[in-house]
């Protein structure tokens, strides 16, 4: 039997306020001192009155606008009951039947093809205490996390593939990261995930399955919890689509809601508990928060204050760049990087303006072309080689000491041929290292481009002279062996000729060209 895999998530995000969803705690979750930022509202005393935190919903409906959630004017909190010692107050304060907002969707690129993920809802929540277990195996809770500002997020049941739902978590923390409503850290429990999965026959093979789907044509559902990691939601849900595809293959489909936990060690999800339905957490409205109401001011304002989102600051930098799409995408994703590199191509333009000045006779079609080239120059030496050193170094961009001003200018040396390509890298590296602007770096290092001929026909005649059987040898046809003399002219220049001089001296003196 021919089956296909069903998937949702629930996405939870811890929101970087300064305090507590409802109450005044300082909003430090992880940081802090196990249960020393609490109060009598996180820790559910009895006649505290929680107040809901109004940059929590900025946050919140800054989020849901760029995903272009329906945001109701009225939006209302509710109980959720459950037993758990995790949840002081026994039980938590988010939100059923009037959500923050409903009917959202984002844009994913797969396999070249843009794929349309749909939320079915988006609301507000408090978190829950974070369980410890001792060495001695005592499970302890730390109270600091309960109440902590969270964002949930429910998918519906249209995701096709475990590569599609991690590619989906990534683009939320990507979005997270941006508009600075959270860290978005998966493996410091920011961003969160618990994945629900089923499996179906295809649609040709729907009457072969031996129980019956619900009303929407959905088999039982396994809620997979708690998954910390990109690669864990991609492994584990790979993981149950061929568990789930065995039993069905066994003729043994689930036959109930379950929910089910990854143990790392054994590399395989294990049962849990039955899954409660909406009715086991015994819904009801809040009594001690009133409705919230959101007038088209407010929402107007919020969405006035959104930023470039990364995918569009992506499709922008190709097209008014001129970049790849994977440089496009890779520089747009971190806010900084993409800032930095507009500052770049601001001073670069500067540098070009200035030149095209003084060289008013460039045909205006070969002027843009070239503007085009050094821009693409710059998007390339970022992504690859800036990136890379900083790689090398276990540093990340928040650890760059290079201005946009160096940057350009470094570029504008590059274009000039004040260096050739190797010298550049020296120069970079160094940069990155020290901050050092890069006329001091190249001067220091004696690392200028040899580019008048008249500077290097005498080390090409060196070459020729030392080296006459390799010259008989191309003469003779073997046209490949003239590189090798361009590596010896280089070494005898010590690295500072212009490699397309020195190729073009030596074509003239052998007539060959390569």
């Amino acid at each position: 039997m021919k089956l296909e895999p069903v998937i949702g998530l629930e996405i939870h995000i811890q929101l970087k306020t300064k305090s507590k969803m409802f109450c005044a705690c300082e909003n430090v979750a992880t940081d802090a001192t196990p249960n020393t930022a609490v109060c009598p509202i996180c820790l559910g005393h009895p006649g505290v009155l929680p107040s809901p935190n109004a940059q929590a919903f900025k946050f919140a409906i800054e989020f849901a606008q760029s995903l272009s959630f329906e945001i109701p004017k009225i939006t209302k909190f509710d109980r959720k009951h459950y037993a758990y010692p995790d949840l002081p107050k026994g039980y938590q304060i988010s939100q059923s039947d009037l959500p923050l907002g409903k009917n959202g969707h984002v844009l994913l690129e797969i396999n070249n093809q843009t794929q349309r993920v749909q939320f079915e809802r988006v609301h507000l929540e408090e978190d829950s205490a974070k369980n410890i277990v001792a060495p001695d195996g005592r499970i302890l809770v730390d109270y600091n996390r309960a109440g902590t500002p969270l964002l949930e997020l429910v998918t519906t049941p249209s995701i096709k593939s475990p590569k599609e739902a991690k590619l989906l978590l990534e683009e939320l923390q990507k979005i997270a990261r941006h508009l600075k409503i959270s860290n978005a850290d998966m493996e410091q429990g920011h961003l969160r995930c618990d994945a629900n999965i089923s499996m179906r026959p295809i649609p040709e093979e729907t009457t072969k399955a031996p129980i019956q789907p619900n009303e929407h044509g959905f088999f039982p559902k396994t809620e997979i919890k708690n998954l910390n990691s990109f690669r864990n939601v991609e492994r584990v849900l790979n993981y149950e689509i061929k568990r789930q595809s065995d039993l069905w293959n066994e003729g043994k489909p689930p036959e109930h809601q379950s929910t089910r936990g990854w143990d790392e060690r054994r590399g395989m999800t294990v049962e849990r508990r039955s899954k409660e339905t909406s009715a086991d957490y015994r819904y009801f409205v809040e009594p001690d928060i009133h409705s919230v109401f959101l007038s088209d001011e407010y929402l107007q304002s919020n969405l006035s204050d959104l930023s470039e989102l990364p995918r569009d600051k992506a499709k922008r930098f190709q097209k008014q760049y001129h970049l790849t799409n994977a440089d496009a995408k890779v520089i747009a994703q971190d806010l900084s990087v993409a800032n930095w590199f507009e500052a770049v191509i601001s001073e670069l333009q500067k540098w070009l303006t200035a030149r095209q000045a003084s060289m008013a006779d460039m045909p205006e079609e070969e002027w843009t072309k070239n503007n085009q080239k050094i821009v693409r120059q710059a998007a390339g030496w970022v992504t690859t080689k800036l990136f890379g050193i900083l790689r090398q170094k276990s540093q990340t961009f928040k650890d760059l000491k290079i201005t946009a001003e160096d940057f350009a200018e470094f570029l504008t040396m590059l274009y000039e041929r004040q260096m050739n390509n190797a010298a550049a890298q020296v120069i970079l590296k160094e940069m990155v290292e020290t901050g050092f602007d890069p006329h001091r770096i190249l001067e220091e290092k004696d690392l200028k481009q040899i580019i008048e001929p008249q500077n290097i026909v005498g080390i090409v005649d060196s070459v020729l002279a030392d080296n006459p059987a390799i010259v008989a040898d191309i003469k003779a046809g073997k046209i490949t062996k003239a590189q090798y003399l361009v590596g010896q002219a280089m070494k005898l220049s010590k690295g500072k000729a212009d490699p397309g001089i020195i190729r073009e001296l030596l074509g003239n003196k052998l007539g060959i060209t390569f």
